[in-house]
């Protein structure tokens, strides 16, 4: 019976591993991503967008903006984009990596062949049977070598490494999360900044025939100089609007071109224009429940902590017995061409225990040193959980704000587009003068930059509710594309 409980014990042992097993944190206790009550609560608005609970973010969510070169654009730096080229690269590397460790598990086997000639000296013995004191030797040999993984520290070894390339794929998918991300919102940016300029530069020609007009009356004595001053310098700061606004929409199709993986010189085909762009009539909110599954960077800190957590195992098994077995076996003559005969053979085989005993406190620290690291690695997870929620309840409140923005600027816009048809009508009738009428429209100029800004806010944020809910990554297939 002593041999079978050996043998039992034995099985028991190589089945664990030291060190604890990784429990996934539990779940965040947030009901929401906001008060049910208070002043974030309130600021909640009638105008902002209709969301849908708990449903699932598309993969391909910017298709939900409506606009086929926003799609081809964004296609094409999933594709060229070299920072997704460097995270595949690095996920290629920790997979083998990891997979370079579970070698451990087996034998290790290598032979080699030490040919030598040697000369002792002449007072001394040889040990050939010759006695000569000048020979050649040649030694061909088989080693084995097995290290047994009694304690699993190779195996916790094998599961940090393997947590650390799952991270490195949540990382893959999180580049790829951002590179869409930031494509979308730089189109928009694009499509504002055209909006903004062909606004401005709309007002600027308003604002030179109010100059003209100004200068007319001042000659025929109607108004006096400080109204013609007035007009200068508002035409002048309409004037100097326009090159920041022309250097930012350069910068911003040369950031494209990069995100696409071009260089400079390269041009863009597309162009986008705020018409172009669609706000879904209804956007994703996953749940709170929901959100930890679905953000790459959370899954990337589980893993990281998960990983630590094996390095906890691998620091213990390390103050353990180490258990190996050495194998060898070959062959040696002083002719090549008697290897391998009768007589030439020899072989050992060794079995060794080895206990660490005394290593001036070095292993009780380096355990110490990882469970810091796991606690850091859990602490680093609970931070990027809170980030998490906190991005999704910064993009909820930004869409209500810019809701309410958008809401307000189209009020003021149809006030502006009434009062400019109530003064042409009255220019019409000879009620006002014409100088009312360049007042109107450039009252109604300016709310139109204004809504530019208000529109392209909206659909930056809700570009960026799409990115804080995590993208759809885990989607096999696009969901269908909603648009207004």
């Amino acid at each position: 019976m002593r041999p079978r409980a050996v043998f039992a014990a034995g099985l028991l042992l190589a089945g664990c591993a030291a060190g604890p097993d990784f429990q996934p944190p539990a779940p965040p206790a947030a009901q929401g991503y906001r008060p049910a009550s208070g002043e974030r609560a309130a600021l909640a608005i009638s105008t902002a967008p209709s969301y849908r609970a708990g449903a699932e973010v598309p993969a391909s969510w910017w298709h939900a903006f409506g606009s086929p070169a926003l799609d081809s654009l964004v296609m094409r730096a999933l594709a060229a984009n070299p920072n997704l080229d460097a995270a595949r690269a690095a996920l290629r590397a920790a997979q083998e990596t990891a997979t370079a460790q579970r070698g451990a598990f087996w034998p290790q086997v290598g032979a080699s062949f030490n040919p030598t000639r040697q000369k002792i000296a002449d007072n001394q013995s040889s040990g050939l049977s010759s006695g000569a004191s000048l020979y050649s030797l040649h030694t061909a040999q088989l080693n084995v070598s097995y290290n047994a993984d009694v304690f699993g520290g190779n195996r916790r070894a094998v599961e940090s490494l393997e947590a650390q390339a799952e991270a490195q794929r949540y990382e893959l998918e999180a580049a790829r999360l951002a590179i869409a991300g930031n494509t979308v919102v730089t189109a928009i940016q694009e499509a504002s900044l055209r909006g903004q300029i062909a606004a401005t530069e709309r007002l600027a020609t308003l604002q030179t025939e109010l100059l003209a007009l100004a200068r007319r009356q001042f000659e025929l004595g109607a108004i006096a100089r400080a109204g013609v001053v007035a007009q200068e310098a508002a035409l002048a700061q309409t004037r100097a609007m326009l090159p920041p606004l022309r250097k930012q929409l350069a910068q911003t199709r040369d950031l494209l071109t990069a995100l696409t993986g071009a260089y400079p010189d390269s041009e863009l085909a597309e162009t986008f224009e705020l018409d172009q762009l669609h706000l879904p009539d209804e956007l994703p909110l996953s749940l709170p429940s929901q959100l930890v599954e679905q953000r790459p960077d959370v899954r990337a800190a589980e893993a990281q902590a998960h990983a630590a957590c094996a390095q906890v195992g691998v620091a213990f098994a390390a103050a353990l017995p180490q258990f190996s077995i050495d194998a060898s076996v070959g062959s040696v003559a002083t002719r090549l061409a008697d290897l391998f005969k009768g007589g030439t053979g020899f072989w050992t085989l060794a079995g060794t225990i080895a206990q660490p005993l005394f290593a001036g406190g070095a292993l009780s620290h380096r355990k110490a040193a990882a469970e810091a690291a796991y606690e850091q690695a859990l602490a680093q997870y609970r931070a990027t959980v809170i980030a998490a929620f906190q991005n999704v309840a910064d993009a909820l409140h930004a869409l209500d704000q810019d809701s309410e923005a958008a809401a307000a600027n189209d009020t003021a816009l149809d006030a502006a587009t009434r009062g400019l048809d109530l003064a042409r009508r009255q220019l019409e009738l000879g009620d006002i003068s014409q100088l009312a009428l360049l007042n109107a429209e450039q009252t109604y100029r300016q709310a139109q930059i204004a809504q530019v800004q208000a529109r392209a806010g909206r659909y930056a944020e809700a570009a960026a509710l799409y990115q804080a809910l995590g993208g759809g990554w885990r989607q096999e297939a696009p969901a269908a594309v909603v648009s207004d």
